[in-house]
């Protein structure tokens, strides 16, 4: 549901909350990171007529107004979440694809080396991480052992 703050947000900045951008905002919130092609999907389950270029020009303006932030999680189209949510690295599973939301705090000694080194002030909410998770990682090993356990009852035969 959309809040009051993004409501008086737009208000205060000459917009209004139209019906397009209510219901882009409220497909952000449920679908958190979202293509913009799953963000007209989610809205067209509501409001049939709405079309891409609608979605990208509301996703532009609402990004503009800080009340949402976009990350490129791959090769595809950014993904965008709420901006009023904690600002967070993006760990991405190339195994799976499940984004996992690291605060930027664990971080801070990277970014820290980064502006000592470089001068260079990050923007850590639009980066992200890519390897594999938990689960993968420990399915990967489950199946590097059984491998290798199979390999040597071979060899020993």
């Amino acid at each position: 549901m959309v809040s009051i703050d993004w409501k008086s947000d737009l208000r205060q900045r000459g917009y209004r909350l139209t019906p397009q951008r209510q219901l882009v905002l409220e497909a952000v919130d449920t679908l958190e990171h979202a293509t913009p092609d799953d963000i007209l999907v989610e809205v067209r389950k509501t409001a049939s007529g709405v079309n891409i270029s609608t979605v990208y020009r509301t996703l532009e303006l609402l990004e503009e107004l800080g009340l949402v932030s976009h990350a490129h999680l791959g090769h595809g189209a950014p993904t965008y979440h709420l901006a009023d949510r904690h600002h967070h690295i993006h760990l991405v599973c190339r195994d799976c694809g499940n984004v996992i939301e690291a605060d930027v705090g664990v971080a801070a000694e990277f970014t820290a080396k980064l502006r000592a080194t470089f001068g260079f002030d990050t923007d850590m909410k639009h980066f992200a991480i890519f390897g594999r998770c938990k689960d993968c990682a420990a399915e990967a090993a489950r199946g590097a052992t059984t491998g290798s356990t199979a390999r040597s009852s071979t060899t020993e035969s």
